[in-house]
């Protein structure tokens, strides 16, 4: 009986490893004749493994789906990777952390001595504040991938950043043609071509909340650069040929530039005498990048456009109120 359960563990661990095995091949790396492989076979499909068979002199077997997830094997490389893994998506921001850390347990308790020391050598720490990392639920992330998968037209409702004093609060849904899933910056955004905007957009998954049913199939675009990645890259960092971030504005500020360019990893800082220095920033909102640019605690002299100075007095009336609060 043992070596029949060894050879069983044995075989699992090859029909896991490709996709087809001819039977033949199967007898010839476990050491047994066909026939001894079929009755394995049988042994593991009343185990709950759904094994497919094909028929015929060059028939073979196949570890199938199944309706229920069937114990798994893996190997060493495999169950470390798979820890390291977990151990990162409880970091994610994805929606799964708790499933995550319970899936860790699990992975952790089954694994052999020398593997559980290697894993716990590592430990992975979220260092970032819990309002810097929004969290995504991840059934928002599977409907957008799926719209991504199946090249169908998405329809999504998309909250504003800032509540008060926007004006599509209540706006019709965005209409996209979805194209990938992204993390950047521990957030999860969507990148899609805006069919009402005749452009593409990023649109932060934690923000979206996706209709039902999805639009017609389209035909995947190519986009800016032909890679995705690249593209993503520069909207962050604020590239020009890639359309930059949606909210770009410019200001005067009263200080030297060399005290404003080491904390401006994106914008463009251009002297204008001993005292003052020219600011072109971006971000993903007008209240964002007032925000951003007061943090220099220097006079500001906004040069435009007109969208960052509403940004910045909405903001003074938010900070006055906030200075009128009777203390608690």
């Amino acid at each position: 009986m043992p070596k029949t359960s060894a050879r069983l563990l044995s075989l699992l661990s090859l029909l896991q490893a490709r996709r087809d095995w001819p039977g033949a091949l199967l007898a010839e790396r476990l050491e047994v004749s066909p026939r001894t492989v079929r009755r394995d076979v049988d042994r593991l499909r009343e185990l709950g493994y759904p094994i497919v068979a094909a028929k015929g002199p060059d028939g073979g077997y196949r570890l199938g789906a199944g309706t229920d997830l069937p114990p798994l094997l893996f190997d060493d490389e495999q169950a470390v990777a798979l820890a390291v893994a977990l151990q990162v998506a409880t970091t994610s921001g994805a929606g799964i952390e708790e499933a995550a850390a319970r899936a860790l347990t699990t992975v952790r308790q089954v694994m052999p001595a020398r593997l559980r020391r290697r894993i716990d050598t590592l430990r992975v720490t979220a260092v970032e504040r819990p309002a810097a990392r929004p969290q995504v639920d991840s059934g928002v992330l599977m409907a957008l991938s799926a719209a991504v998968h199946a090249c169908e037209v998405l329809r999504f409702d998309y909250a504003p950043a800032f509540p008060a004093g926007e004006d599509d609060a209540d706006g019709p849904p965005r209409r996209v043609q979805p194209h990938h899933v992204v993390t950047w910056g521990g957030r999860w955004y969507l990148v899609a071509w805006d069919l009402d905007r005749d452009d593409w957009r990023t649109f932060r998954a934690d923000r979206i909340t996706p209709r039902t049913p999805t639009g017609p199939r389209f035909t995947p675009r190519e986009p800016p650069g032909g890679e995705v990645a690249a593209f993503v890259a520069g909207r962050f960092q604020g590239s020009h040929d890639s359309g930059g971030s949606p909210c770009r504005g410019e200001v005067i500020l009263g200080l030297p530039a060399a005290d404003v360019s080491p904390y401006v990893r994106d914008g463009v800082v251009e002297e204008l005498g001993p005292d003052h220095c020219r600011l072109i920033l971006g971000s993903w909102s007008w209240p964002g990048l007032a925000a951003a640019i007061g943090r220099f605690d220097a006079d500001i002299e906004v040069v435009g456009p007109p969208e960052l100075k509403d940004a910045f007095a909405r903001l003074a009336h938010r900070y006055a109120a906030a200075a009128e609060l009777p203390h608690p």
